[in-house]
């Protein structure tokens, strides 16, 4: 028996092998732990499924026979789960590439496969009848202005058209191209015309919009086809009567819609900025100095946000709710100790940085507590991020015994995490910037711009703007849009005369109170003197 010598490997090579081998497994798990297996199995699903819906023969002959338990023949049936796949490709590489937070999180992807399984079923319901078919314009209007509300324009025109192209089989086997038409008229004219919703009677004027663009759009192409008046006008006010209809369901549905796709549209945060919100009023009552402190960070973030196109009232009405963890503790806290001495001072360091830390995580379970929603709350936990408590911390090290280990900053950071979005970075931003301009003694705008610039740069060195979109030029907008709203709030006031400046010993009246006013209109150095 021949017993072969095994081969010798360099330690360098099979280190290296070593490092490849970890490598790959450590990709491997990066791809299970990441949310493709999950929309990965979502997706077969819902080709399966929606095979199936597109399947059934919706012929009326069938269904008076067979009710809905009949199915297309075989050949057909694999044509569509091969159209069907197709479709639901461009929709999965649409997702990934423009609304990647979709896939992020599971719940909001079965959202919308749910909803594009309910509005294809009703598209089939109403392809029973031959006159019923303009009704189905009213599923893809509704299927518009949903993901318009629930997303974006862009992202809403996008999937818009995957659903025509589905819904063009659930109305026949092949549908006209009439019908195809008349859908993507109705749905291109909401995604166009909706942005936000901040009135009540928001949907009825697009619903409007769109059913006068799928009236015309029907009239023009059952002319374009030589066909009778009555049957064209028949067709075109059927389509645009299910799309008016549409808008006021969807209205009577908003809350649903919100709760389904975790939003809250410009309607519902304009109701939680009511100052007679039973939370407001709280933070008003038990906290009176964060609630000041608040609203003016409202204020000065919302047209930092509107300089740089992203959402001013979201801004404005999550720093109204950043701070509400401080209704439990509010002594400790500065603007709300009223001139009193800093309870800090009998506590240690590591003690105030808890009970500071504290009022994020208090603020969640408050917010949980009262029902708002799941967008406002990201203000709460993220508008510190993970930065560092500078004051605790350099007094941590100042009274640390040289016994014992360094102080180290991690922990005096925040919790975080960190801001996901560009309001939510603003808010961080500006509530940092209005805290640290009150320490100013000169409020010129100079002054105000380089600290406000400070603070910038110190948390983008910091990494607080990791994870979220915000580019340099943007962050420079954001700056400058904070600079002038704060320098704007600092303003100076002059001085007004005292009471035995008012009368001349000499008799002489006030002659000497005008000399002394445009002294002091020389002099004034911008401080904010209350009148």
């Amino acid at each position: 028996m021949i017993f072969r010598k095994k081969k010798k490997i360099n330690p360098r090579r099979q280190q290296v092998r070593d490092n490849i081998a970890t490598a790959r497994f450590t990709q491997l798990a990066t791809v299970i732990n990441s949310p493709f297996p999950k929309a990965a199995g979502i997706l077969i699903v819902f080709i399966l499924a929606t095979t199936l819906i597109l399947g059934l023969d919706i012929r009326p002959e069938t269904i008076h026979q067979n009710a809905l338990r009949s199915l297309k023949a075989w050949p057909q049936l694999l044509s569509l789960l091969v159209i069907v796949s197709a479709i639901s490709a461009g929709m999965s590489l649409y997702l990934y590439y423009y609304q990647y937070r979709v896939l992020e999180k599971t719940t909001r992807v079965i959202a919308l496969v749910t909803l594009f399984w309910i509005l294809l079923a009703i598209t089939c319901v109403f392809s029973f009848e031959k006159q019923w078919k303009p009704l189905a314009v009213g599923p893809a209007v509704a299927c518009a202005i949903i993901l318009t509300i629930a997303y974006d324009q862009r992202f809403a025109i996008g999937m818009v058209m995957f659903y025509t192209m589905l819904a063009a089989f659930a109305v026949d086997q092949i549908a006209s191209v009439e019908l195809l038409m008349i859908m993507v008229a109705g749905a291109l004219s909401c995604c166009f015309s909706l942005r936000e919703i901040r009135t009540r009677k928001k949907l009825i004027e697009v619903s409007l919009v769109a059913t006068i663009v799928v009236f015309l759009t029907a009239t023009a192409l059952g002319i374009v086809q030589d066909k009778s008046p009555n049957v064209y006008f028949l067709h075109a006010g059927v389509a645009a009567a299910a799309t008016f209809v549409v808008g006021i369901f969807i209205q009577a549905f908003l809350p649903i819609i919100e709760q389904a796709f975790g939003i809250a549209t410009s309607m519902t945060l304009m109701d939680y900025s009511d100052a007679n919100q039973p939370l407001l009023r709280k933070l008003a009552m038990d906290a009176p100095g964060t609630f000041s402190h608040s609203l003016l960070i409202g204020s000065i973030a919302e047209a930092a946000a509107e300089s740089i196109g992203a959402n001013g009232l979201l801004c404005r009405v999550g720093a109204y709710y950043h701070d509400i963890g401080k209704i439990h503790k509010p002594a400790y806290f500065v603007e709300n100790q009223m001139g009193s001495v800093s309870r800090h001072d009998q506590l240690s360091p590591a003690m105030s940085q808890l009970v500071i830390a504290g009022h994020v995580k208090d603020g969640i379970e408050i917010a949980k507590e009262f029902g708002l929603p799941a967008v406002l709350r990201q203000f709460i936990e993220t508008h510190h991020g993970t930065t560092l408590m500078e004051y605790f911390y350099h007094e941590a090290k100042k009274k640390q015994d040289e016994k014992k280990s360094p102080v180290s900053d991690s922990e005096f950071r925040y919790p975080g995490p960190k801001p996901r979005s560009k309001e939510a970075a603003i808010v961080m931003l500006a509530d940092a910037a209005e805290s640290a301009c009150r320490s100013l003694a000169d409020h010129t705008p100079a002054k105000v711009e380089t600290l406000v610039h400070q603070l910038a740069m110190k948390r983008l060195q910091d990494g607080q703007f990791d994870e979220c979109d915000l580019t340099l030029r943007e962050l420079s907008r954001i700056e400058a849009g904070l600079s002038k709203s704060l320098a704007a709030h600092h303003h100076g006031r002059i001085a007004y005369p005292k009471d035995e400046e008012k009368t001349d010993p000499n008799g002489n009246g006030n002659g000497n109170t005008a000399k002394k006013t445009e002294n002091n209109r020389q002099k004034n150095v911008g401080g904010d003197l209350a009148t």
